[in-house]
This record gives C-alpha cells, structure tokens and sequence, in this order.
C-alpha cells in the first residue's frame, strides 16, 4: 500500500475498511501528539516558574543586601566598605530584577499561550470530532440494521419508505462528520509542526531580548566595579591567609607550653605568689546556704573594681556587686573539709561570703589583694608603688627570729636597705622621731605568738552551765565585779595578729615597734588566718571574749596596762603593753598587736 500523509475525503462516503484502516493511524497520531504536547507544557511551565521564582528572589535579594545597614554587628570591621559595596549590588539586582520581570511577561505571552492554545483549540477539536463520528457510525449502523430486516410484502411500503428516509439521514449525517474529522485529521499534521516551534522561537527571542538588554545596562559601569571588588576581595583573603597563620603560629606556641599549667595546683609546693596586687580577677567557687544544714558550692567569675568585689555568671553582660571591700577584712578558713578557702568578713564584724580558689597562689593572692584593697591603695595617686612600699616594708623592716640578729649585726647595710628604713621612718608617729633602737625595745629573735590558745580546763570551766567554784573561795562575780555595775562598758570586733616579749613600756614606740615585727613576720610566713574575737572595754578590764561560745579568751586589768596607742597609718591598728607578774618575783612586759574594724583611737 502507497504511503499516504492525509486521509481521502472522496472514501469518507465510502467508508471502506482501508479508510477506517488508515483513520485509526490518524487517530494513533492524534493521540501521541495530545500526550507529548501535554508533557511539553508541562515543562514550559516550569521554565516560566522558575522565571517567576527568579524575580521574587531577585526582589527579596536586593531587600536583603540594603538590610545589612540595619544589622547591629557587634563587631564592625570594615563595614563601610561592605555596606558601599552591597548598596551598589542592591541597585543592580533592583536592574535585573526589571529585566527578569520582562522576561517572565515576555515567556507568559510568547511560549506558554502558544501551546496552550494549540492543546486547548487543535487538540480538542479532533478529540470532539471523534466523539461525534463516533455517534454518527453507530446510529448509521443501527438504521442499516433495521433496513435490512424490512419484509417483502408490499403492505409495508410506508415503513419501507420510512427506515429509508431514516438510512439517508443517518448516511448523511455520517458522512458530514467524517469530513469534518478527515478535514481536522489532516490539519493536524500541519499545525503540530508549528505549535512545535512557535513557542521555542518566543523563548529564543526572550532570552535574547533579556541578555542583550542585561549587557547595554551593564557592560559600561559593571566591569570597572567588578574589578575593583575582586581586587578588595583578593586583598581581604591576603590578609585572612596571613592572620590565619599567625593564629596557627600563636596556637602552636600556646599548646607547646609545659603539661604542669594545666594542672590548678602544680606548684604547691613553692608558688611564686604576687602580695602587691590591687585588683584581681578570675574563678572562685561561691558558697551559699540552701537550707538549716545544707549549702551549695556555684562556680563563678569575680574580679575587683575600685573597692567593690563584683562577680558576673558565665554569660551574664555585666557583673554585679557582690561585697563592698573598704576597711573590710579577709583570712583563710576551713569550710566543709575544703582547701583554698577563704572569709570576707564586714566592717561591723558580720561574716561576708566565704570562697574557694582553685590553687594556694590564687588563694593567697586574692587574700593578698583584698587586705591591699581593704586599706584603700586604689585611692593614692599610684596605688602599684605604695602597694610594692608597703609589702617591702612589711618584710625589709623586721626578719623572723632565725636571722633577725643577723640583720641588725649586719656590718655595712646596703643602699637599698638604707632607703627601706628611711621610708620605713615616715610612717613611725611624729611624736616618736627620734627614738630608741629596736634592740632597746624589743630583744632579737624574740618569739611572736600568733594566736591566744585557751587552756582547756579554761575552757570547760567558762562553758560549764553551773557556776565554777573557786578553790580559793572567790566567785566568778567576784572576778568580774564590772559585769554588773560598770562605770563604762563597750564591745568592738578585733581580730589577734600577735604578741610578743619586750623590754620596756615607757613609749609607745615600743608598740609600734611590736606592729611592724608581728605584720612582717606574719608576710614572711604566709599566715593570713585570724581569729577574729570581741573586745569589751569597761572600767576596769579589758575581755577578749569568743563570738561563737562567749568564753573569756583573754582578761587584762586595766591597772596591769601601761601603754596604748594606734598606727598612725593604719587607723584600724591597736596594741597595748601589759604588765604580768612572774613567779620569779620580777614582772613581765608582753604588746599585744589587733586588727579592728573600726578606727583604733575610739
């Protein structure tokens, strides 16, 4: 059979099984070519989808780079270049964004309606016409059927005449159709090549419209300003490169330091510990109650500012205060079978907060610049030098009892020794200049006691409920008549640094004197502990009485007292001399040296 390209239209009267033979190859045709052109617009839609995403990212691009402005960047290196920089790109996406709106206009009107209207008119109409030759054979069919069972007897004329009148409609009605869907068939063939290209030559001509445009616009300005981006952008990178190898440098130098500064206590043994310190800072564990029994330890940052101790928690913006340190004071304790801790503890004598360092040097470090700051060196005009003279003082002006005759034997002092003493002299009173030598007051290498040890028969005799009997038939209201009616009675908070033999109790220097040898023998030792005690003066004795059991830890007549004097320095520094009897017959002179909260001369 010849190859044929359309169907006859003289054979659709016919309607020959070669012509339904070939009109199903038509058909075969039409078919694949709905499902191709359905498949093909499909993914023109998503050419033009994604056109249309590309202007609303272009849009929401451009917003973006302009809200680099508003940012509020912590750290704003170079942030007027960039903000310059990405103005400039923000205007040209703005520029493409206009283009790629054109675009999308431009796609929408000359690749998807073209296909759009091929399917909805071409494709549609051959698919109805086939319904409708299909309708048109069946009843065609049906009136031939009936036709052919007419009878033979001419009784029968008018039906006769009747299903042929029907056979000629049906036939005619047939035939139209099948013209109609031939004559659609046929031009199938025709409008699908072009329904295939007119929508690519749209795209073609849109996408060269949209980058010729795009390269009118830009080639101009855009190749100067993309060069010197690259340029700035090349210089950055230079720049990060070197940084980050400077970085790893510095890294390699931290990570090769020894094992032991990992370690929180690796030099127990000797630390290497800075007394001149008027501000410090850094971890300490806080103790809080939680309960009647119960405390819990917080891990927190803390550092000193002025006279102020302030911690601040991990993530915190600022710290906050935590203790006022002006004229407080500070020892070493032990809490809760723990190391390194120590007491801040108020002016008033109330106990502060109690912390805990991490080693032995931050521990005595930080009592070191507390004690500092508790005196008030952040006021003076260079508080790292008097804080360096006091400390140099404190250990040059008196040596312990192994080598303190040694120093004052010495046959040719040193320069530096002789400046030390000088300073050593503008703190001694006015009143004292001149004085007596040391060795005239106080004996070399005479002990220092650093704390008063009450006797434990002592002890259980104060804190027994009923009253002690006196083997000699004296009453305790006997031996503290001023319990009960007391010309003059009044407490303070003290704390014992020391006491210690002298030879005489005619000046006070003798108690300035006891000072300086019980503070430096107190530095060169490193004992910060102290027992803090009250003070209660009345007309006739002097009581160091336990805060915590109320026993008498110490009692001093008044009449047995023969000097008394403050630091004229330190106003918080108070000693007095007492005369003791000896079984020997003689009498004996001890200093005893306190630390008060309030000023010594009240």
């Amino acid at each position: 059979m010849p190859a044929v390209d359309k169907l006859l239209l003289e054979e659709a009267l016919q309607d020959s099984p070669q012509t339904r033979s070939l009109l199903s190859v038509f058909e075969e045709d039409a078919g694949t070519l709905t499902d191709y052109t359905n498949q093909l617009l499909q993914a023109m839609q998503r050419v033009y989808g994604a056109q249309n995403e590309m202007c609303l990212a272009t849009h929401q691009l451009s917003k973006q780079l302009l809200a680099y402005e508003k940012q509020n960047f912590a750290l704003g290196k170079g942030d007027e270049e960039v903000i310059s920089t990405l103005h400039y790109f923000a205007k040209v996406v703005d520029e493409l964004n206009v283009l790629h709106t054109e675009l999308a206009k431009q796609l929408a009107d000359t690749m998807i309606l073209p296909i759009i209207r091929f399917r909805e008119k071409d494709l549609t109409e051959v698919s109805t016409l086939k319904d409708l030759f299909g309708l048109a054979s069946n009843e065609h069919d049906l009136s031939m059927a009936k036709y052919s069972r007419l009878p033979k007897k001419k009784e029968n004329e008018k039906v006769k005449t009747d299903v042929v009148k029907e056979v000629a409609a049906a036939r005619r009605k047939q035939h139209l159709s099948s013209l109609q869907y031939y004559c659609a068939l046929n031009a199938l063939q025709d409008r699908k090549r072009v329904a295939m290209m007119e929508p690519m030559i749209g795209f073609a001509h849109g996408q060269i419209n949209f980058f010729k445009k795009g390269a009118e616009m830009f080639s101009q300005n855009m190749n100067s300003f993309l060069s010197s981006v690259a340029d700035m952008v090349q210089s950055i990178q230079g720049e990060l490169e070197a940084e980050a190898e400077k970085m790893r440098v510095s890294q390699q130098e931290l990570l090769s330091v020894d094992e032991s500064v990992y370690a929180p206590d690796f030099d127990v043994a000797a630390p290497q510990i800075n007394r001149n310190l008027i501000q410090k800072a850094g971890y300490l564990n806080l103790r809080s109650k939680t309960g009647l029994v119960t405390t819990t330890w917080e891990r927190l940052y803390f550092f000193t500012q002025g006279g102020n101790l302030m911690c601040q928690p991990r993530g915190a913006v600022a710290g906050g205060l935590i203790q006022d340190l002006d004229n407080c004071s500070v020892m070493a304790v032990d809490c809760e079978d723990r190391r390194y801790c120590f007491q801040i503890t108020t002016p008033n004598g109330k106990s502060g907060i109690i912390l805990q360092a991490e080693s032995r040097k931050e521990n005595e470090e930080w009592i070191c610049a507390i004690n500092n700051i508790s005196r008030q060196i952040y006021l003076t005009d260079n508080p790292e030098a008097v804080a360096i003279k006091l400390n140099q003082t404190a250990l040059q002006a008196v040596t312990p009892i192994t080598s303190f005759g040694k120093k004052q034997e010495s046959p040719c002092p040193s320069q530096n020794l002789r400046n030390v003493e000088l300073e050593n002299d503008k703190i001694v009173p006015k009143a004292a200049v001149p004085g007596p030598d040391a060795d005239e007051l106080i004996a070399p290498g005479t002990p220092i006691q650093f704390d008063i040890v009450l006797p434990a028969t002592e002890f259980l005799d104060q804190n027994r409920g009923s009253r002690r009997i006196n083997p000699f038939g004296e009453t305790e209201d006997e031996t503290f008549p001023e319990a009960e009616d007391s010309l003059l009675q009044q407490m303070f908070i003290v704390r014992f640094l020391g006491s210690m033999a002298v030879k005489t109790d005619n000046t006070t220097e003798v108690i300035y004197e006891a000072m300086r040898q019980v503070l430096a023998a107190r530095a060169i030792h490193n004992i910060f502990r102290t027992t803090e005690s009250h003070l209660m003066v009345t007309s006739q004795t002097l009581r160091l009485i336990d805060p915590q059991t109320q026993v008498t830890r110490a009692n001093f007549e008044l009449t047995s007292i023969t000097q008394f004097a403050a630091h004229q320095e330190n106003k918080r520094l108070v000693g007095f001399v007492v005369r003791t009897p000896e079984s020997t017959g003689g009498e004996a002179l001890s200093t005893y040296v306190f630390e008060s909260n309030s000023e010594g001369e009240k």
